[in-house]
């Protein structure tokens, strides 16, 4: 052939045949023998090696088309006579994908906050290149050949803190050949995080009468963010519990959570409690959360049964046996189950430690009266029989069901009596019976206080009549030197005279107001000392209640008497002045 021409790829290996040219001599012999060489070929003879014999050409190194995408070789062929041709040989270098793109970063950082807008720069790259993966970032053509990472959406630092981000470049060939370069980028944080405590709600049970700074429970937050924005701090919100600070009752501790009782808690004062903990964050500006905590006092039985009825009867009475204030009739015919009494307990207690029940711990006649185990209700157990005693004492023991069960007594007086006469009469006896070494006790000082009492009130009633007659006396003395004219009108003139004539002496008796005063005033003391002849008998000789009784209704009805009687004697001497002497009849009661 004239030329010939031959394309190989820059890859191929050394030693490779590329091609082989082949002359025709007609000659025999010496003259016929061809042999092949290359003309003007200096530097293909680094590239290539030419076979003299066969015309192969083969190859010596690598070939590089960015070196050289085509050789031009001459090569001669001559025969042994001196005979010679020439043809020309092209090899055409193609190119193979045999280099990588080279990424080259201009600019980048290394830290982003993650309230960084979308669309923020992180990087510029010079090369032809992609981003791998599902990330929040693109790459954003600058110029030319130039890139920028900037941010697809916004960061949140809570769900990734750290990026690698890892830029691939790839060419066009065939196979493509790529390269990569790793960015380093770290989230900063932000306070974006609130505190979230670790329930809605709490709720704790603590036992009444606590000791001061016991534990009550501990609550928790925690906060997503990082550093000082994720420390939590815990404060109590105010609030007043019967008038005090809510700070008086519990207190939390800052760092920690807990909660703790500041002072010794009553069920029977507070019941529960409802307050609210607030957590905040270090961050600026800080971020804050509540939580509500109920807090439960739980009972215990310190409380012991308190009696409504019977009320405990005063300590003098005790002392002396006589206290019969609560004493309660039971008919002597009373039927089995007849109500006699009540006993009213309550507990301040709750619940079971308020459960009250009743038992008759001490009677006088067993078997005579039952107490209902849950209503307190005292009835007869049989029939009364003449020879059970008239007067009863009932014990009756009320406890609760704490644990441990508390407890206290209740003392009923029940008399057997069918009236409520006969129900003082025994009460008498037995005051008597009680301390014979005192005149009734504190009844008797009552009743002498009572008496005292009337002898004061008729002594006052003695100098207010002296008072009003001497004031008569003198405007009589006054008007009689003044006019005497007015002395001498009858008395009968008056209208309604007759009537009151008639109604005062039917209540009167006769009193001289002149000549017989004397007589009156001898009347008069032997009833006062008659009256005090009898009591001084009675409380000496007959010293009991009943007696004392019955001289204070005679001294009392004495008393009455004889102010009544005064009382007329100075109405009637108003009402008619000119008269000096009266009529009546004194009947006593």
């Amino acid at each position: 052939q004239a030329e010939y021409t031959v394309r190989v790829p820059e890859d191929v290996p050394v030693g490779s045949i590329l091609v082989t040219v082949t002359a025709m001599d007609a000659d025999e012999g010496l003259n016929g023998h061809v042999k092949y060489s290359l003309k003007k070929a200096d530097m293909a003879l680094d590239i290539f090696h030419l076979d003299s014999e066969n015309g192969a050409i083969t190859l010596l190194r690598s070939l590089d088309f960015e070196e050289g995408n085509s050789y031009a070789l001459e090569v001669q062929a001559h025969d042994g006579g001196g005979l010679f041709d020439t043809t020309e040989v092209t090899i055409s270098v193609t190119d193979v994908n045999d280099n990588v793109p080279d990424i080259l970063v201009r600019s980048a950082i290394s830290e982003i906050s993650e309230n960084a807008p979308s669309g923020t720069v992180i990087a510029l790259l010079h090369v032809r290149c992609s981003l791998d993966g599902d990330i929040p970032f693109r790459l954003q053509s600058s110029h030319g050949s130039y890139y920028r990472v900037v941010t697809a959406r916004e960061l949140d630092r809570e769900q990734v803190s750290e990026y690698n981000v890892t830029v691939r470049a790839a060419d066009g060939g065939s196979p493509p050949l790529q390269s990569s370069a790793v960015l380093a980028l770290r989230v900063l944080d932000v306070n974006d995080n609130a505190p979230v405590f670790a329930q809605e709600r709490y709720s704790a049970r603590l036992a009444e009468n606590n000791a001061a700074g016991a534990l009550v429970l501990t609550v928790r937050a925690s906060d997503a963010d990082w550093g000082q924005n994720a420390r939590v701090r815990y404060r109590l919100s105010e609030g007043r519990v019967r008038g005090a600070p809510l700070s008086s009752y519990v207190s939390v501790q800052a760092e920690t959570g807990a909660l703790y009782a500041q002072r010794s808690l009553d069920y029977e004062q507070v019941r529960e409690l409802e307050l609210w903990v607030r957590a905040e964050d270090g961050g600026a500006p800080a971020l804050s959360s509540n939580v509500s905590v109920r807090l439960l006092i739980v009972d215990e039985n310190d409380n012991a049964p308190q009696v409504l009825y019977p009320p405990a009867a005063p300590a003098a009475s005790l002392s002396s046996g006589a206290g019969w204030s609560g004493v309660e009739l039971a008919p002597r015919s009373s039927e089995p189950g007849a109500l006699v009494a009540k006993v009213v307990a309550v507990d301040a207690d709750a619940g079971q430690n308020a459960w009250l029940s009743y038992e008759l711990a001490k009677a006088t006649e067993p078997g005579l009266f039952r107490v209902g185990l849950h209503s307190g209700e005292v009835r007869t157990a049989r029939f009364p029989l003449a020879r059970d005693a008239a007067r009863h004492s009932l014990v009756v023991l009320v406890k609760d069901h704490g644990r441990p069960a508390l407890s206290a007594t209740a003392t009923l007086s029940v008399v057997l009596a069918e009236s409520v006469a006969e129900l003082l009469a025994e009460l008498g006896s037995a005051a008597d019976a009680a301390a014979p070494g005192e005149p009734a006790g504190s009844l008797t000082r009552w009743l002498v206080l009572a008496v005292a009492a009337v002898s004061c009130l008729f002594l006052a009633f003695l100098l207010l009549l002296l008072a009003l007659r001497l004031r008569r006396w003198r405007r009589e003395q006054l008007l009689a030197a003044s006019s005497g004219a007015l002395r001498g009108v009858p008395v009968s003139h008056f209208v309604g005279i007759d009537g009151v004539r008639a109604f005062l002496q039917s209540y009167s008796h006769e009193v001289s107001l002149t000549a017989d005063s004397r007589k009156s005033q001898l009347l008069l003391a032997g009833c006062l000392f008659f009256v005090f002849f009898k009591v001084a008998l009675r409380f000496f000789f007959f010293s009991s209640l009943s007696s004392i009784m019955y001289v204070c209704t005679a001294y009392s009805q004495c008393m009455c008497c004889i102010i009544w009687k005064w009382f007329l004697r100075f109405l009637q001497g108003w009402i008619f002045p000119q008269q000096h002497t009266c009529i009546s009849r004194f009947k006593f009661f």
